[in-house]
């Protein structure tokens, strides 16, 4: 299978970039792009709505709302809890009830 070659006319209408004009607009991408949230991840994985996560690990509701949608991040120590939650969700549970 043979490809025709780009004519201009095909291209009228787009913009060409020089090499620093595309860096700069990736860069500018990656600034406007939010990291995936790893609270929402694990919730999700673990098959549960925001009520019950945050119910079962004592997280209050309107925290992990936030975190989900990117208006506050989980400090170092809360990022720990939801990295063992991840992890042992199960013993975690247990450990709460106990």
């Amino acid at each position: 299978m043979s490809r025709k070659p780009t004519s201009r006319k095909t291209l009228k209408g787009f913009r060409f970039m020089t090499p620093a004009a595309v860096e700069r607009a990736a860069l500018a991408d990656l600034k406007r792009m939010k990291r995936t949230l790893q609270a929402k991840i694990i919730r999700r994985a673990l098959g549960m709505t925001q009520e019950e996560f945050a119910a079962r690990y004592r997280i209050p509701l309107g925290t992990l709302r936030d975190w989900e949608q990117g208006r506050a991040v989980p400090d170092q120590p809360a990022r720990a809890y939801l990295t063992v939650i991840a992890r042992s969700p199960r013993e975690v549970q247990q450990a709460l009830e106990n």
